[in-house]
């Protein structure tokens, strides 16, 4: 049995966490997958996997050798990577990794028109706002929205959005229009429960810095659901224009103290290594850049 086989047929069982889904993600059946790790604990004369029939799990031997198997595995896929970026051809799955709204709202639309123009990529798009870890999750990349990326990544500026405090005209013509970010102590609010700055809300006006303590009415970790509560009249938000720009538009929300902005975000493109960078990856990251551009963003 070829040993790179077996690593690659354990690395799939422990990532799909079943014998079926490695199967199915192999194209081989069941009785193949597990026969061939039964032979490797065979061979290496120790369990790998605790079996179970609700799920398996891996032996501190097995994290071992899964932690080394990700390692020549992933090795082999740069070095493959390294001479099929020399003749500029991207193929095979690309691990994506987006925010839900903006995935959504302004990434899902490019997707076609990438595949139409990279035709032997296969996307495989992850839309969560929690963030991932790339390497651990077996990620390629990721677009983050952030003040800054993460130390740890490589990132590109792909575009920016700030947060616009907001609420519908109702809502302000029953509670009073705030004049200063004090007076959103007094006000219902509806918070994003993800935001980095969480309920201490940062601003920038004509006295200079101030921040807030708010209480909110309501919090949620979508911030759709904000969004949808304020246009029902429930409070005043503070979200990505790249969400409420449109609501703005339609008069639906009107930006609250707008002498008082609050900080702006950037949208990165982010992913593990500048060292090994496959050719999937930097076009996809090119045609980012490129789509935003076109698009006449920031929003």
């Amino acid at each position: 049995m070829d040993r790179f086989e077996e690593m690659r047929v354990f690395a799939a069982v422990v990532d799909a966490g079943s014998f079926i889904g490695a199967s199915d993600a192999l194209l081989m059946s069941k009785a193949a997958v597990s026969r061939r790790v039964a032979e490797l604990e065979s061979r290496l004369g120790v369990r790998l996997l605790h079996r179970t029939t609700r799920k398996l799990s891996l032996t501190p031997e097995g994290e071992v050798f899964h932690g080394r198997c990700r390692e020549l595995l992933g090795g082999v896929d740069e070095a493959e990577s390294e001479i099929t970026s020399k003749s500029g051809e991207a193929s095979g799955v690309l691990r994506i990794n987006v925010p839900f709204s903006f995935g959504l709202l302004h990434l899902a639309p490019l997707w076609a028109e990438f595949m139409a123009l990279h035709p032997k990529v296969v996307l495989d798009v992850t839309l969560a706002d929690r963030v991932v870890d790339l390497v651990e999750e077996g990620f390629d990349m990721a677009v983050r929205i952030a003040r800054l990326p993460n130390s740890t990544l490589v990132s590109r500026l792909l575009t920016s959005t700030r947060m616009v405090l907001c609420a519908s005209p109702a809502y302000l013509q029953a509670r009073g229009q705030p004049a200063r970010p004090s007076d959103l102590a007094s006000h219902d609010v509806l918070s994003y429960s993800l935001l980095s700055m969480g309920d201490e809300w940062e601003f920038t006006g004509p006295q200079g810095s101030a921040s807030v303590k708010v209480t909110p009415r309501m919090r949620s970790n979508s911030g759709d659901t904000c969004r949808v509560a304020a246009l029902r009249h429930q409070g005043i938000v503070l979200q990505p224009s790249f969400l409420v720009g449109p609501d703005l538009l339609a008069g639906t929300l009107v930006e609250v103290m707008p002498a008082w902005r609050s900080i702006e975000l950037g949208v990165y493109a982010v992913f593990p290594s500048r060292k090994f960078v496959s050719p999937k990856v930097r076009i996809m990251i090119e045609f980012l850049v490129d789509a935003f551009r076109m698009r006449g963003w920031p929003a």
